[in-house]
């Protein structure tokens, strides 16, 4: 038989999961309604909270560490956003930290986390070995992996399906007529890098799309190497006439150095990129991107950090992801 867990008696007593886990650890910024709610659903599911897992986390600070590469992101801005206010919602005020794509900073904020003593942890690693995450893991920190993970780590994570949107993106431009596709790629040391990467590969050789290796260009999911990639890439003999960019900040960096050349985005070249930014759609020409929920991202982070601190083992979530085809990518290659 299956062990009841705290989602089960919060599904049960139709609050939510950080409600559940409130009453439950005798937290009381929670109404009489939702105590005595939580209270029948968990004699009735006979509910049995891990008692090991409680003992060691008996002193709570009500506090949850967030650490993000780059907080200049958009995209880890909103997350941080979303996952500060599932987490106030729950009764925890989130510490966030800024890695700034660099494992050094990454790892100085990872001990200040611990001297801190938050209850929890959410991060989106840097780097390909982890750094200091394995201090969390000694010290029994609960923690969960955010939009990255890594090898060897047997962690919680939120992260997305880049494959679905990145096929259906290569798909789209190939039916526009490109045949050459250049490729902003994220660092190789992410698994986001790695993955996106991956799957852009697949998908052009599934399109039967030039497969060249000079137009891929290993970026840093700095805005500088989005600018960077676009120059390396047009300045080829035979430039790609479409651009795939695997972030957002990478993107706003390959805008940039279009229009410095002068080039019309859509029309003399097209461009796709990965995370649906807010302001994409209001660009002049709207961008078509790779959307995920960032929103879903930064809540479900959150919720299975709280099923952690409970003492319960919840299974990853992989998030879909879509193609959103807008003006800067809607035109054949011919008319362009």
């Amino acid at each position: 038989m299956q062990a009841v867990t705290i989602k089960d008696v919060a599904a049960l007593a139709g609050v939510s999961v950080g409600t559940a886990s409130r009453v439950l650890s005798g937290n009381p910024a929670t109404s009489a309604d939702a105590r005595e709610r939580v209270a029948a659903a968990a004699a009735q599911l006979d509910y049995q909270p891990n008692a090991q897992a409680q003992a060691l986390r008996s002193a709570r600070s009500q506090s949850l560490g967030l650490l993000v590469p780059d907080v200049r992101n958009p995209f880890f801005a909103d997350l941080a956003h979303a996952a500060e206010q599932a987490g106030l919602s729950a009764g925890y005020v989130t510490l966030l930290g800024n890695a700034n794509e660099s494992s050094d900073q990454q790892d100085r904020y990872l001990d200040t986390l611990i001297s801190r003593r938050v209850d929890g942890v959410i991060i989106a690693p840097v780097g390909g070995d982890g750094g200091r995450l394995r201090a969390l893991l000694e010290r029994k920190v609960p923690t969960v992996l955010v939009d990255r993970t890594v090898p060897g780590f047997r962690l919680p994570s939120v992260t997305t399906d880049s494959e679905t949107g990145i096929r259906q993106a290569v798909q789209h431009l190939a039916a526009q007529g490109h045949t050459r596709i250049g490729y902003i790629s994220g660092p190789q040391a992410t698994s986001t890098g790695r993955d996106r990467f991956a799957a852009f590969t697949q998908a052009v050789a599934e399109a039967g799309l030039s497969q060249d290796p000079e137009l891929v260009y290993f970026g840093d999911y700095q805005a500088a190497s989005g600018s960077a990639g676009v120059h390396a890439l047009l300045e080829l003999a035979d430039p790609p006439t479409a651009l795939l960019a695997a972030d957002s900040l990478m993107a706003v960096g390959a805008i940039s150095i279009l229009h410095r050349r002068g080039l019309r985005i859509g029309t003399d070249v097209a461009l796709v990129a990965f995370d649906d930014i807010e302001w994409f759609a209001l660009l002049d020409p709207a961008l078509s991107v790779i959307a995920h929920s960032v929103e879903d991202m930064g809540r479900i982070a959150v919720e299975l950090l709280l099923q952690v601190i409970a003492g319960e083992e919840p299974a990853s979530v992989v998030l879909p992801s879509e193609l959103i085809v807008r003006a800067s990518s809607s035109l054949p290659i011919s008319l362009a």
